[in-house]
């Protein structure tokens, strides 16, 4: 009885599933599957399978497909923002990046040359041997050490020279025609001797007494001292210790150092523009510092009319004060400037980066975002350059600091793009 009621339920049980299969399906076609026998219950079970595939193919797929599709559309976000370089506020803060609006202005001609800057006339002497004999210096003398006028430098030992003493002959010398002078002077009251003989004795004696005065005025146990002929610093040394020396021969340079000489060598070719010239700046080697003549009180003093014979170039002469520590005699870079250009996009030198003989300034698009451009340069005054494209006014450019730039850069890689603008 129990097995005949379980079999009813059963019975029940698919009757009702076939029922709801038939919903979704044809009604013919579920009710043949349900009165068929097992095997059309598997083929039932196939198509079914198949419709999961179906469904599976065109809805799940397609939803794949539209995922492809967004995540295209953040590539082309990454991509528009690929050549931006990120550079964090507190960072740039610490490197020291300062940006400049850029403005057209007025900016000077300039014809880029070399020269050397001279010491200046009268603020240079030369101090010289006043006797013959064997050099020996005076304490330490060193090149660039500061002297006073009169400041002893050396002294010229004759001791043992052939000759003799100059002091000391010049003494006898002196004292012997000292004698014959008063002598002279007594027999001319009596009218013994001429006019002609006295005013030779008196010449003689006179001439003897200014040698030895003047020989005997730094005159030492030592020997001859020397003394520096002005004040300033010593610019060269040119004998060394224990050297013979002769009378008048250059023993030091000794320069003031308060007004000097620059001197440009321009090329033939400028001759026509050098009348426009007004000013100048010049780099030293030794420094890399570029320094303003319009700062250091400079003035032009004359420009050659015409090139030297063993040169092609025509000479150009400044005066100024050497405010700074500019040394005499160094060769350096020097930007004549000529007439003034206006509206003129021009940035600071240190806001240029070259690679491969390209060069490149980094505009800032936002607080932490930075793009690099490509710049053509025009004219150079030594510390600004004029752009001719890349830039345009009202850009925002990094004027220091350029080259932390250029190595973020080198490292920032950007992605999927979270930096918003």
């Amino acid at each position: 009885m129990k097995k005949i009621i379980f079999l009813g339920v059963l019975g029940l049980f698919l009757l009702g599933s076939c029922n709801s299969k038939s919903g979704s399906a044809n009604s013919s076609e579920g009710h043949a599957n349900c009165t068929g026998t097992h095997d059309h219950e598997g083929d039932n079970h196939e198509g079914h399978d198949h419709g999961s595939e179906g469904h599976d193919h065109e809805g799940h797929d397609h939803g794949a497909e539209g995922h492809e599709g967004h995540d295209h559309g953040n590539e082309a976000a990454a991509n528009s923002h690929s050549d931006e370089i990120i550079f964090p506020k507190e960072k740039a803060d610490a490197a020291g990046i300062k940006v400049s609006e850029i403005k057209p202005g007025s900016f000077q001609q300039v014809i880029k040359t070399s020269g050397k800057v001279l010491a200046a006339q009268g603020d240079e002497s030369v101090a010289v041997a006043t006797v013959a004999g064997v050099v020996k210096f005076r304490g330490k003398v060193t090149e660039g050490m500061n002297v006073g006028k009169g400041s002893p430098l050396v002294s010229i030992s004759s001791s043992n020279i052939a000759e003799g003493d100059p002091v000391q002959r010049a003494r006898i010398a002196y004292d012997v025609s000292k004698k014959e002078y008063e002598r002279m002077k007594e027999l001319l009251k009596s009218k013994i001797v001429s006019d002609k003989e006295f005013a030779q004795a008196e010449q003689t004696f006179q001439n003897a007494r200014i040698s030895y005065e003047a020989l005997a005025q730094n005159h030492s146990a030592a020997g001859q001292t020397i003394t520096s002929p002005i004040g300033g610093y010593v610019k060269s040394i040119l004998v060394k210790e224990g050297d013979y020396v002769t009378i008048g021969q250059p023993l030091m340079s000794i320069t003031q150092n308060r007004r000097l000489f620059l001197r440009a060598e321009v090329s033939e070719k400028y001759y026509a523009s050098l009348r426009s010239i007004g000013s100048a700046n010049f780099r030293t080697p030794y420094d890399n510092k570029v320094y303003e003549l319009k700062e250091l009180n400079g003035r032009l003093l004359s420009f050659g009319k015409a090139a030297g014979d063993n040169s092609y170039y025509i000479p150009v002469t400044f005066e100024f004060d050497n405010k700074g520590d500019i040394l005499p005699g160094s060769y350096v870079e020097i930007y004549l400037l000529s007439s003034a250009m206006e509206q003129v996009i021009s940035v600071p030198r240190a806001a240029l980066t070259e690679e491969q003989g390209h060069f490149f300034a980094y505009q800032q698009l936002d607080e932490e975002g930075y793009k690099k451009v490509e710049v053509t340069l025009g004219a150079d005054n030594g510390k600004s350059v004029q752009i001719l494209s890349g830039i345009s006014s009202g850009d925002r450019i990094v004027t220091q600091g350029a080259y932390q730039i250029r190595l973020a850069s080198a490292s920032n890689a950007i992605p999927a793009h979270s930096h918003e603008h």
